[in-house]
């Protein structure tokens, strides 16, 4: 190891210090009912989330199946505002989708 280059010690901690200024994540959950379309759900996945229609299908499913599936990661403003925004166009449409975040 020459003069100019760091230590282990300082390359992992300079690591660790970089990844502790990042905001915290929150992951946006939709959770299954017994009335929102199947339909509805991948709409949704498709217009607030920017998914693909197949990728949309598969969460849709887990939702269906797994009773909730998680649409993505994202800072706290930002999921919150995806949540409302799930919550705004569902009940435009007479579903009680829900639509919940978690911190990561």
């Amino acid at each position: 190891m020459s003069l100019n280059e760091p230590s282990i010690k300082q390359r992992t901690s300079s690591k660790v210090e970089k990844k502790e200024g990042y905001p915290p994540m929150y992951r946006v959950v939709l959770h299954n009912d017994d009335y929102t379309t199947m339909e509805f759900v991948v709409q949704i996945l498709i217009t607030v989330f920017g998914k693909s229609l197949e990728k949309a299908s598969i969460i849709m499913l887990n939702i269906h199946k797994q009773g909730k599936g998680i649409c993505g990661s994202y800072t706290r403003e930002v999921a919150e505002t995806k949540v409302n925004t799930v919550h705004h166009l569902a009940r435009e449409q007479g579903f009680p989708l829900k639509s919940t975040m978690e911190k990561e």
